[in-house]
C-alpha cells in the first residue's frame, strides 16, 4: 500500500510537469533515459561519427551520471526527484524531444503522452533473456490491478523495440505484449565490439598492462546473477577456495559480482589467484580475456558466446530459482554448456575440458542473428528520419 501511494504521488507530480512542458514545441533532439551504459554509448558514438545535427541529452541515475557527464556535445542530467532542478529539466527534454531511447522499465512512461510523431525506442539492456520479466514475471501475480494496468501503459509507449534475434522478439511479444510491427531487426549495439578484432585486442592489451601477472594464465571468470536476497544475506554459492585449491597453478579466477553486493565478498583467506573484479568499469574487458565463463542466470552468455569459448552453468538452486523468478524455456532448452549443481562438479568439468563449441556457436547465432557488427549504425540510420 505504501509503495503504491509513493508511486501515485510521484506520477502525479510527473504528469503535471510533463503536461506543462508539452506545451512547448518539439525540438531536433534525442534523449537517452539511462540505467545501463553500453547500448547508449554505442549509439551516441555512432551519432557523433555520422555528425547528426541534433541535440543529445542523457537522463541518468546517480551511478550512470559519472559515466555520461564527460560526453562531448551532450547534456547529462540526474533524472531523480531528489535532484529537483535536474528532474524538472529532464521532464522538459522528454516532452520536447523527437526521439526517446529507454533501456529498462520506467514507470513514468505510464503518464507520458508523447506528441504525435515522437519515437520511443526500447533498447533493452540485454540481447537475450534468462529470467522472466514484464507480464511473464511470476511476481506480477502479487501486484495490484492498478500496478498491472500501469505496466501495460508503460509497454504500450514503445513505438519501436530493437531486437537482435527472432527468439528475443518472441520473448518481447510475451513480456511486453508487443506487436510484430513494433519489433525492429537492427541488432543490439552493445555487441558491435565483439566483431571488432582490433578493438578487442586493444582492450585485452590494456587489461594485461594493468594485470601483467595474469598473462599466460588460464583465466576463469565467475559472474553470477544478482539475487534480491543477497542484499540482506549474501551467500557465495560457488566455493571459490575449494575450486582454486583443486585446480593447477595455471588457473586464475576473476569474480564479477553485482555492484550492490560486491562489498560483501571477503577475499581474506582465499587463494591469491582469485581477484575480485566487481568494480571493474568495463565488463567486455573481462569477457575478452576470459578463457572460460562460469555463470548461472546472468545474461552474459548471450554475448560471451560470440567469442565461441566454453561456458559452464552453475545451478545449485535451479528449481527454487525457477519457481521464484521464472526462467524462459527458450533459454533452458538450449543451454550451450555443461551444467553443474556443486562446486566439485564445476571442478570436474574444467578438469576434463570437454566442451561442445559447436553448440556455443549455434547458441550465439540463435540469439544474435541480427547483431553482426553494425547494429549501432543500423539504429542511427533508423532514427535519422525522425530528427530531420
Amino acid at each position: 500500500m505504501a509503495r503504491e501511494l509513493a508511486v501515485t504521488l510521484y506520477l502525479l507530480v510527473f504528469t503535471v510537469l510533463f503536461r506543462i512542458c508539452k506545451l512547448c514545441s518539439l525540438e531536433n533532439k534525442v534523449v537517452f533515459v539511462v540505467s545501463f551504459s553500453e547500448n547508449n554509448k554505442r549509439i551516441h558514438d555512432e551519432m557523433v561519427r555520422q555528425d547528426l545535427s541534433c541535440r543529445t541529452v542523457f537522463l541518468t541515475t546517480d551511478k550512470m551520471f559519472k559515466v555520461f557527464s564527460n560526453r562531448k556535445n551532450a547534456t547529462t542530467l540526474v533524472f531523480e526527484i531528489k535532484k529537483p532542478l535536474h528532474f524538472v529539466r529532464s521532464i522538459f527534454h522528454l516532452a520536447t524531444s523527437k526521439v526517446v531511447f529507454v533501456d529498462n522499465y520506467y514507470g513514468f512512461l505510464a503518464k507520458t503522452e508523447f506528441k504525435k510523431g515522437v519515437e520511443c525506442v526500447q533498447i533493452w539492456h540485454a540481447n537475450g533473456a534468462v529470467k522472466k520479466f514484464g507480464f511473464e514475471d511470476p511476481s506480477i501475480q502479487k501486484r495490484s490491478e492498478r500496478a498491472i494496468f500501469r505496466f501495460g501503459r508503460v509497454y504500450s509507449r514503445f513505438t519501436k523495440v530493437l531486437i537482435g534475434s527472432d527468439s528475443m522478439g518472441d520473448i518481447y511479444k510475451k513480456a511486453f505484449r508487443t506487436a510484430d510491427e513494433v519489433l525492429v531487426k537492427t541488432g543490439i549495439p552493445r555487441t558491435d565490439v565483439f566483431f571488432d578484432t582490433v578493438k578487442r585486442d586493444i582492450l585485452k592489451k590494456k587489461f594485461f598492462e594493468q594485470y601483467p601477472e595474469f598473462q599466460r594464465k588460464k583465466i576463469l571468470l565467475y559472474a553470477p546473477t544478482y539475487r534480491e536476497s543477497d542484499l540482506s544475506r549474501f551467500n557465495m554459492l560457488l566455493d571459490v577456495k575449494m575450486l582454486m585449491n583443486s585446480l593447477s597453478e595455471d588457473y586464475v579466477l576473476l569474480v564479477k559480482l553485482h555492484p550492490a553486493i560486491s562489498d560483501r565478498f571477503d577475499l581474506a583467506g582465499v587463494d591469491d589467484r582469485v581477484m575480485d573484479v566487481s568494480h571493474h568499469h568495463n565488463l567486455n574487458h573481462l569477457l575478452f580475456v576470459a578463457d572460460l565463463l562460469i555463470t548461472d542466470y546472468s545474461s552474459i552468455p548471450f554475448e560471451y558466446s560470440l567469442l565461441n569459448r566454453p561456458i559452464v552453468f552453475f545451478f545449485p538452486d535451479f528449481e527454487a530459482y525457477k519457481k521464484e523468478r521464472g526462467v524462459w524455456k527458450e533459454f533452458e532448452s538450449d543451454l550451450p554448456g555443461p551444467v553443474a549443481s556443486t562446486t566439485e562438479q564445476v571442478y570436474e568439468i574444467i578438469r576434463d575440458g570437454v566442451y561442445d563449441l559447436d553448440k556455443v556457436e549455434g547458441f550465439a547465432h540463435k540469439w544474435n542473428e541480427y547483431s553482426r557488427g553494425s547494429s549501432s549504425k543500423n539504429v542511427v540510420e533508423m532514427i535519422k528520419y525522425s530528427i530531420k
